[in-house]
């Protein structure tokens, strides 16, 4: 069985469900469009969308895709997807990869794969990028904060920073008779 058979696409509030729908349908679109253009220009889709039902044009249901045969020019390279799509482009050195990593426009977050953590950690400090994973992609925590940089902004979500953001504070200054 393929991994990708594992997730159920569906309605996030079905108990079945492990992979919801996006924001909306114009961002599904979006995500739609990104995997048509690498397509087009030579990348290998790895997922049949056929085998999720509820992935339909003009809904905001995706099915997940892993697209191989990338290269940096393409849109799902270095744009901000918010769907469930990944390029696997390869390398030739940690240098490069760098490199291709910080020659975006954004900059919210970044994933390494490695076993040697201490180097992950040394790769990770290096991308400019405002949350940063090792050996993960999809959790998010509330104690450490979510931010971006360069195009993908400069607020916070989660942590303490996150939840000072949401509020705002009233001072008094009150000085007795």
């Amino acid at each position: 069985m393929h991994w990708s058979r594992t997730y159920q696409l569906g309605r996030s509030d079905e108990q079945d469900t492990t992979l919801g729908p996006l924001v909306r349908t114009s961002a599904a679109d979006f995500v739609r469009s990104q995997i048509q253009d690498a397509v087009a220009q030579g990348a290998i889709a790895h997922i049949d969308e056929a085998l999720f039902p509820a992935s339909q044009t003009g809904t905001p249901y995706l099915a997940p895709q892993l697209l191989t045969q990338v290269d940096h020019s393409m849109r799902v390279m270095n744009e901000e997807s918010f769907g469930p799509v990944v390029g696997v482009m390869k390398v030739n050195s940690d240098e490069e990869a760098i490199a291709l990593m910080n020659d975006s426009q954004f900059g919210l977050t970044a994933s390494i794969f490695t076993r040697d953590i201490p180097t992950g950690i040394a790769l990770g400090e290096q991308l400019d990028t405002g949350t940063f994973f090792i050996n993960r992609c999809d959790y998010l925590d509330p104690a450490l904060a979510w931010t971006g940089v360069k195009h993908s902004g400069r607020g916070c979500t989660l942590s303490e920073l996150g939840f000072d953001a949401l509020t705002r504070p009233k001072s008094f200054h009150i000085k007795h008779a």
